[in-house]
């Protein structure tokens, strides 16, 4: 998640990120890694579906669209991991 912690590049400004989305991004990231290592899988709820939410600030495919996308999808997966 460094790349979430680093400033904005053109391209990623071009891509529609602002500082302020790219804050709360790595917010949300940080509080689900958060309770993943104190409580476990079982108690991190499926991501608020960040690709929905990457679609409604009209951010375009890109480094971090592909990072969140990822992120994502790794938890999904380790959701549904028995």
């Amino acid at each position: 998640m460094t790349a979430l912690k680093a400033p904005l590049t053109a391209a990623d400004r071009a891509e529609g990120w602002t500082d302020e989305l790219r804050r709360e991004f790595q917010e949300q990231f940080s509080l689900r890694r958060s309770v993943l290592v104190r409580h476990g899988i079982a108690v991190v709820r499926p991501p608020a579906r960040f690709d929905e939410w990457l679609a409604d600030e009209g951010i375009r495919p890109g480094r971090l669209h592909a990072l969140v996308t990822a992120t994502q999808q790794a938890l999904v997966a380790a959701a549904d991991t028995p």
